[in-house]
């Protein structure tokens, strides 16, 4: 699969594309995973699943691998939630999410992945709405990134 391409199915949607289109799209939640390693990246889409959490809608995937191609993703889609590697090289995630949260008018929530629990400090100058440790629980991904989730959707409805 291409890096930076959404990975979500919609069955319905293959089979007559104009079927159910605006539905798809309000019953689907978009969130982007950066990493520069395609394992972490992996590890993230296999803790959170289609849906994380019941009262969630079903995911739909986007992975980036750089930089620019998170900025130019979130220039171009809207997102509700952005997952960023902090330990990423040669941009790591807390950068980009300090980036994103001064230039982005109504920046999606961040789940930052740290290297260690000591970085949390970091992560707060970054702005990161939540951190999550490597190495990583799945159980610890899918919780953190289910109440960001819960709350931009609650906010959405509102």
């Amino acid at each position: 699969m291409p890096v930076g391409e959404p990975t979500g199915e919609n069955d319905q949607a293959e089979a007559d594309p104009h079927a159910g289109h605006e539905q798809a799209e309000e019953s689907t939640l978009k969130v982007l995973v950066y990493s520069d390693d395609r394992n972490v990246r992996r590890q993230v889409l296999s803790s959170l699943g289609r849906r994380p959490h019941p009262d969630l809608p079903a995911i739909e995937y986007t992975e980036c691998a750089t930089e620019p191609m998170v900025i130019a993703q979130v220039d171009a889609e809207r997102f509700d939630l952005l997952i960023l590697d902090g330990e990423a090289v040669p941009a790591g995630g807390m950068g980009i999410a300090r980036q994103l949260k001064d230039e982005v008018f109504s920046c999606p929530p961040i789940l930052v992945l740290i290297g260690r629990p000591q970085d949390a400090w970091l992560a707060t100058w970054s702005r990161a709405d939540s951190v999550v440790p490597h190495p990583l629980e799945p159980l610890a991904v899918a919780r953190a990134a289910s109440t960001l989730l819960q709350r931009r959707a609650s906010v959405s409805r509102a």
